[in-house]
């Protein structure tokens, strides 16, 4: 599977990290900048065309971006069509649903989220390991409900 990453300044320093482990773990990585850490750079400028390319294969590649709080990338990633994009900024800050259930596999499990959005600010680097490859792990369940809802979001765009 190819994965597109996208970073700003504040997410630079983990997306440096991320593509090398990817790597490692035997995903093809289209970096989409930056390369190199500006601070007054903008996230839209590396996010738009991470979101542009899971878009137009919304099933066949994924999407990960960093950014400072990972909302604002978020945001911006899910006004394309087709993308359903998820943030995460660390597991203390988010509500476990189940006692094994954590939000990254849902998101992708009962969402089918193809674009995750990591807050830099908020995960260390373990973190983020560990919330990519359980987001990556994690198959969509495919059963009807989760397909209906996500056709109703879908509507959304048309």
């Amino acid at each position: 599977m190819k994965i597109y990453v996208g970073a700003d300044h504040a997410g630079f320093g983990l997306k440096e990290k991320l593509v090398p482990y990817l790597q490692e773990l035997g995903y093809e990585v289209d970096d989409k900048g930056a390369f190199e850490f500006k601070e007054d750079d903008d996230y839209p400028d590396y996010i738009i065309p991470v979101a542009r390319e899971v878009s137009q294969r919304p099933n066949e590649v994924r999407g990960i971006v960093l950014g400072g709080s990972g909302q604002g990338e978020g945001m911006a990633a899910n006004k394309f069509r087709d993308v359903r994009a998820t943030v995460f900024y660390g597991e203390r800050n988010c509500i476990v649903m189940e006692e094994h259930e954590s939000i990254i596999k849902i998101s992708r499990a009962d969402n089918n989220a193809n674009l995750l959005s990591i807050g830099a600010r908020f995960v260390t680097e373990e973190e983020m390991r560990n919330a990519v490859k359980e987001w990556l792990d994690t198959p969509f369940k495919n059963i009807e409900k989760y397909q209906r809802r996500i056709q109703k979001m879908e509507r959304i765009h048309a």
